[in-house]
């Protein structure tokens, strides 16, 4: 199967490098010199996944991600200039799944995209009558009966804990930031002072679905940007 990469970049340097690289792997290649260009792209071809520029004409890389949140789960890989960890965590609260400096090495990032597409097509695959079952190492996921197991034994999770261990686990290697992980509780207005509650949250399910909590095996803390699930 041929993948449709679709790359939003105004430098033509850096979309020729990109191209090199994802052509000699076999990736078809589209291009877009902003934001708006992307969207219209977006409309009329088969993409599998958007590389995209966060300093942009006309459209920049934050508002395209935006704008293709509202209607698509397509797997977006920033790669961007803007390194401060404001800037990542930005990207990530609006939904990119994956976020690189400038410069950086092409071979890390054509292994990053094909992570990526491994873990967007494995839950394709997954997909059950519209319903996603997610089964990593000794836990799983019951949709219908909305319980985690491990080792086939109920996890005793309290409702804000399996909302939260669902989110991550729904996207193996994605980062969530704490804001993105409070919403998917079903609560609003995420403050600073949430961060505590946010740590005491992942600290109980650690608690409840790890062998060594000291010693995570599914969810990692990302310093400075939030957490993720490694199936």
């Amino acid at each position: 199967m041929t993948y449709h990469i679709l790359i939003a970049e105004d430098d033509q340097d850096i979309v020729e490098l990109l191209r090199l690289y994802l052509e000699n792997n076999h990736f078809h290649v589209l291009t877009a010199a902003n934001g708006k260009e992307a969207l219209e792209l977006l409309k009329q071809e088969k993409v599998d996944l958007l590389i995209v520029d966060i300093m942009m004409p006309k459209m920049n890389g934050y508002e395209t991600i935006k704008a293709i949140r509202q209607t698509s789960h397509l797997p977006i890989l920033v790669l961007s200039a803007k390194s401060l960890d404001h800037d990542k965590i930005i990207g990530l609260d609006l939904g990119a799944d994956m976020y690189m400096v400038k410069p950086f090495n092409p071979l890390e990032v054509i292994a990053n995209i094909k992570a990526l597409l491994r873990r967007s097509y494995q839950f394709q695959d997954t997909t059950v009558s519209g319903t996603q079952l997610f089964k990593y190492g000794d836990l799983e996921y019951d949709p219908e009966r909305m319980v985690v197991l491990k080792n086939g034994k109920t996890v005793p999770l309290t409702a804000c804990e399996l909302k939260i261990l669902v989110k991550l686990m729904s996207s193996p290697g994605r980062v969530f930031t704490k804001s993105q992980l409070y919403e998917a509780t079903g609560q609003e207005g995420y403050y600073e002072g949430d961060d505590d509650t946010m740590m005491v949250h992942i600290s109980r399910i650690r608690a409840k679905i790890e062998d060594q909590p000291s010693k995570p095996r599914y969810i990692q803390t990302i310093r400075g940007l939030g957490y993720k699930f490694e199936g």
